[in-house]
């Protein structure tokens, strides 16, 4: 499928999660997927899995049966080292299928890293017929990026979170991406949350994520990027996911953070910031249904200890310290109707959608509140998990279920 001046959206699926997974699988996600308005998903793979091309067979053949989705390839080259005949072969296995993301005739390539091999890529432009090369090369920064612009198509950021000991994320990436590209194509990156405590990968770390995937996909509005990379599709060690829930894809060490604390109703808000985007418009439309969505950690700060978690990658304070006592709630309207946050016996009320289609309101806790989150909107009413004033795990519940 072509698409030279559309923008479109996609979500980052890891691949090497996939060992053994039957191809009802591939067809759920690429189904559920385009249900919200998701395009296509760019594919993660490694060059060590043995699994990766038996998998990759099902993931184009599933999205050739559906239809109207797309995918291409993102080589993870922090994952191993790629020869070039791996790349090729891999490009040119999948370059001809029906569900392939093509721009100007050429198959669509990413990464994930991989600057140092850079001066590959002429080659494999050589062998493969041309492609259409957007990689992500965060290390190098916009400016760095900037100066291979003979080498690319366009840039991909994986700059989604906030900076270590920040809370907010701002644009001031992605604008000089798109300053320092002289016109090439970007690609934004957009993300909910992302926490990971995986020792076997000397991972502990917590970005700020409160307001996150509200603030973000504004931050898509205002920039309006040629295309948008969700972060992620099914990433569980990071905590990053927005699909359904596969226990089979979940890594060992991650199951005390992931199973029982879905992410799937984040896709509820993205038809309508998705269509908003492909129009160009700052405005997000009105749903055709009144939605609300919530987020929260389950414990307040002052329950224990931080578990040894940094603030951010690379930072040097507490996790703690980047992590508000708030319950997040966005709500979609088609006109001002009421909503009402409750935690155990405390409520709050609230008029939404009095000024936008879109909102987005925090609601603060402490140690004294505790109970069942409920959340209600225009009369209708959703239950999540307690908020409990004591630690899981000998630390601070960092993760965040969903209503």
């Amino acid at each position: 499928m072509s698409g030279n001046d559309e923008r479109r959206v996609f979500a980052h699926y890891m691949v090497g999660l996939t060992c053994n997974q039957k191809p009802e699988q591939w067809l759920r996600d690429v189904q559920c997927a385009k249900d919200c308005g998701i395009d296509g998903f760019a594919l993660n793979i490694g060059p060590c899995d043995p699994w990766t091309e038996s998998q990759l067979d099902l993931a184009y053949s599933a999205a050739e049966q559906v239809g109207d989705f797309v995918l291409f390839l993102s080589f993870d080259m922090a994952a191993g080292s790629w020869t070039v005949p791996q790349v090729v072969a891999s490009i040119n296995r999948y370059k001809l299928s029906g569900a392939q993301m093509v721009i100007d005739g050429k198959p669509f390539v990413s990464t994930f890293e991989g600057p140092g091999w850079g001066e590959n890529w002429p080659i494999v432009r050589e062998e493969t017929g041309g492609i259409f090369l957007i990689p992500d090369w965060s290390s190098l920064g916009p400016f760095g990026v900037g100066e291979k612009l003979n080498l690319i198509d366009g840039a991909f950021s994986w700059d989604a979170w906030p900076k270590a000991g920040s809370t907010k994320m701002t644009t001031t990436e992605d604008v000089l991406y798109k300053e320092n590209l002289r016109g090439k194509k970007y690609m934004m990156p957009v993300s909910p949350c992302l926490y990971t405590n995986l020792p076997q990968w000397n991972k502990n770390w917590y970005f700020s994520s409160e307001s996150l995937w509200y603030d973000r996909w504004q931050q898509v509005l205002d920039v309006m990027p040629d295309y948008v990379q969700i972060l992620t599709w099914n990433d569980y060690g990071e905590s990053s996911y927005i699909c359904d829930t596969v226990p089979e894809q979940i890594v060992p060490g991650a199951e005390k953070y992931t199973v029982d604390y879905p992410h799937s109703a984040l896709r509820a808000l993205l038809p309508s910031f998705i269509a908003a985007f492909k129009s160009g418009k700052s405005t997000v439309p009105p749903p055709q249904r009144n939605t609300a969505v919530a987020w929260y950690r389950t414990t307040p700060c002052s329950a224990g200890p931080d578990g040894d978690t940094q603030w951010g990658h690379g930072g040097c304070g507490s996790a703690l310290n980047g992590a508000r006592d708030v319950v997040s709630v966005v709500t979609l309207t088609k006109e001002p109707c009421p909503l009402t946050v409750s935690i155990g016996e405390h409520r709050w009320t609230f008029q939404a959608g009095k000024t936008s289609s879109v909102s987005y309101y925090e609601v603060q806790f402490d140690s004294t509140m505790t109970g069942p989150v409920r959340i209600s909107l225009d009369g209708n009413t959703t239950e999540g998990l307690a908020i409990v004033n004591e630690c899981c795990h000998g630390q601070v519940r960092l993760q965040i279920p969903l209503l």
